[in-house]
């Protein structure tokens, strides 16, 4: 206990660790953002919005990709903090093990299934018959690269928990430089269109890979080794339970994207925007809602370290202090960002070409409607990964679940029938008002149990500290 006691992440101030772990973690989740709305950026300029429409369809397919790499990313991730937090250093070693071989096994199983599956995904993700060839060329490149994805992304929350933040945010900024660099070469002076932004996309993945992949040689807490990818059930469970909230997420952003695609084209072509308008502009909108996610969520997981080998360590104190720290800092983020949406929509949609009356007036209505309540997202963000980090993936889920698929997806669904295509944007704020709701609930639940056993462990320290000064009273 000592020796725990006696680590970094038990001693040093929280508000210097937090930074520490989440500036390189937020700049790596938002190269990862990045690479979508670089490509988005590019096509827009260079082929137009139904080029744009085709990468908000195969988009989803990435997000479950994702979902994946981040159950057993994150869990790999917290599963070595709560054990090394309890010095059990072997069976740290042996989940990540157990995550990396997983990882692989997954990114193959993608590979071979977008493959087969493209055409009925992106059909199953709203394409329409005009956006459906554009995406079959840009999701038909994309597909190669799902195992680097997966491998390299996952790698990537473990790498952070080792202690190695700025190693984890380089191996993503490599990648975004590469799409970036290379987008412009591909779409204009090749000419190869949506096409060309893919294979750009791909080529960074790759590079992110490998540097990723490199790092499983230089573990500071752990040692790799044949006994250690060697697949073990029960360790492989509790690595997935406690990626369990991160794999939600995705997968809830998956669901309400194939909804909500659909909702946009079934209502949008009773309206006077067509089905591609809305369809492209929500597609957009979220994208870049996805930026402000990626910093939050770098937030919380930044902090997530610091959370889980403390509460393995049994100081409580400095769990909730981590915790209050990370929302405040979330909570500025996301009030920031607000700011951003409600009151400067056409400076952000201006960035993905310049289109009709019609595409600018519903893109306006995307950001000031969907996203109004969207000040609160930090503390439910943060809330999740909390949750997740002490080891309670239940709640966690219920966390994560709530807003997107108990909240969204029916709302999405009912309101459009009274109000028309406007009706999808307003079941945004109408879910994350009822998932703050939960959320709170939640929260409150489990810092009462932690404030109990804070309370607690004072009470037996002020009475040793009793003892002490009076001996003769035993």
């Amino acid at each position: 206990m000592n020796q725990a006691n006696n680590h970094p992440l038990a001693t040093e101030p929280i508000g210097k660790l937090i930074a520490r772990f989440s500036i390189p973690c937020v700049i790596s989740l938002l190269v990862n953002s990045l690479y979508n709305i670089v490509d988005q950026i590019f096509i827009g300029h260079g082929v137009g919005y139904l080029g744009n429409g085709a990468t908000n369809v195969v988009f989803p397919i990435t997000v479950i990709a994702l979902a994946f790499a981040l159950l057993l990313g994150d869990g790999g991730a917290a599963f070595l903090s709560l054990k090394l937090g309890q010095g059990e250093t072997e069976n740290a070693q042996k989940g990540v093990g157990n995550a990396i071989t997983l990882l692989t096994v997954v990114g193959v199983a993608f590979l071979a299934a977008g493959l087969v599956f493209l055409k009925p995904l992106c059909t199953l993700f709203g394409a329409t018959d005009i956006i459906l060839p554009y995406a079959l060329e840009y999701g038909g490149v994309i597909v190669l690269g799902l195992p680097f994805v997966i491998i390299g992304t996952g790698l990537n929350s473990i790498i952070r928990a080792d202690g190695s933040p700025k190693f984890a945010m380089f191996s993503m900024l490599l990648g975004a430089v590469l799409n970036t660099v290379l987008d412009p070469i591909f779409i204009f002076v090749l000419r190869m269109g949506v096409r060309g932004a893919a294979i750009a996309t791909v080529i960074g993945q790759v590079a992110s890979f490998v540097l990723s992949a490199v790092y499983l040689t230089r573990f500071k807490s752990i040692r790799l080794g044949g006994k250690s990818l060697r697949p073990d059930a029960g360790l492989a469970r509790s690595v997935m339970g406690l990626g369990i909230s991160s794999f939600i997420t995705q997968i809830a952003i998956t669901i309400v994207m194939a909804v909500t695609n659909n909702m946009l084209a079934i209502y949008g072509a009773q309206s006077v925007y067509g089905a591609e308008i809305p369809l492209t502009a929500l597609g957009i909108v979220m994208k870049v809602n996805q930026i402000m996610i990626s910093v939050l969520i770098g937030i919380a997981a930044g902090a997530q370290p610091i959370v889980g080998y403390n509460y393995g360590a049994g100081n409580y104190r400095r769990v909730r202090k981590t915790f209050h720290i990370s929302v405040v800092a979330a909570s500025c983020v996301s009030v920031l960002a607000f700011v951003a949406f409600a009151f400067f929509p056409d400076v952000i949609i201006n960035l993905f070409g310049s289109e009709d009356g019609l595409y600018m007036e519903f893109s306006r209505k995307c950001f000031r409607i969907f996203l109004c309540l969207c000040a609160f997202t930090g503390f439910q963000v943060v809330a999740g990964i909390f949750l997740q980090a002490i080891g309670k993936p239940v709640k966690a889920a219920a966390a994560s679940l709530s807003r997107q698929i108990v909240f969204l997806v029916p709302a999405a669904v009912i309101i459009p029938r009274f109000v028309g295509v406007e009706g999808v944007l307003w079941a945004g704020p109408v879910a994350d008002g009822l998932a703050l709701v939960l959320t709170v609930l939640l929260m409150a639940s489990e810092m009462r149990r932690i404030n109990g056993e804070i309370a607690a462990r004072e009470a037996a320290e002020q009475g040793t500290r009793n003892l002490v000064a009076n001996p003769a009273e035993t």
